[in-house]
């Protein structure tokens, strides 16, 4: 029997970038990962978070561990499914804020520390769980991939990206100057301090354009807004993109 998922495809990928989803469906369907999607879902609450709002998050929080909760309906009631999240920074605050959320609650703590054990980012599912790196995909030309801060050092997920990306055949993947340094965008950072996140965003885009690479693979929506944006306004032709559509490409 082909193995489940629950997918948290995040708001910013629903809203802005609905072919990121659909991407990485497509991907799991040809892997034999069947793909549930809990039509509840909203907010994780992260941005409320962030800013220190945790009255305001918890609402959200409490709506995602119920809406998670639920088994899709061709499981049994007692089993549970992996839920895979296009998003390190989201992934983070399920597996990590939830637990801070919660610490001093008896009633909550134990559901969020339980929903926390099944949450996957997406190309920490396919290389770890999977074991999968190549997943057919083709990508003509040269590619550079930005780590994202909450996915690199939230997670902990820095070797599974590089390796699906190094598995894509016609694809040329060159190093990013200084790649691990923070894009900018940080959530309630760049509204908070923009004149701080607009200097790190043309720092990254410099770095990029040292690359030659006309494509920045991220692993993170917010990063991709953030990145892609600044490029535009700087008139300059290289884009940005979610990794899932790369590992999708044919």
């Amino acid at each position: 029997m082909a193995e489940i998922v629950q997918l948290f495809v995040t708001c910013l990928v629903d809203t802005f970038f609905p072919e990121t989803g659909e991407a990485m469906v497509r991907v799991l369907n040809r892997l034999g990962v069947r793909v549930d999607f809990p039509p509840a879902q909203t907010c994780c609450g992260q941005p409320a978070f962030n800013a220190g709002l945790r009255r305001d998050a918890r609402p959200l929080a409490e709506h995602t561990i119920r809406g998670l909760e639920r088994p899709p309906r061709s499981l049994k009631t007692s089993e549970v499914c992996p839920i895979i999240i296009p998003s390190g920074s989201c992934a983070a605050m399920i597996r990590h804020g939830y637990l801070e959320l919660f610490e001093d609650d008896p009633a909550w703590l134990p559901r969020a520390e339980a929903l926390a054990r099944r949450v996957y980012e997406f190309t920490e599912y396919l290389v770890d769980v999977r074991g999968v790196t190549d997943t057919g995909a083709r990508w003509p030309g040269r590619l550079a991939y930005h780590p994202s801060c909450h996915l690199l050092r939230g997670l902990g997920v820095g070797r599974q990206p590089r390796a699906l990306l190094a598995a894509v055949q016609g694809a040329q993947v060159v190093d990013l100057p200084h790649g691990e340094d923070c894009c900018g965008f940080g959530g309630v950072f760049s509204v908070e301090h923009p004149e701080l996140s607009a200097e790190f965003l043309k720092r990254k885009s410099a770095n990029f354009e040292k690359t030659g690479a006309p494509t920045l693979v991220v692993a993170d929506t917010g990063c991709r807004m953030h990145i892609a944006g600044g490029l535009h306004r700087m008139g300059k032709s290289q884009r940005v993109v979610h990794i899932a559509e790369v590992l999708n490409h044919r």
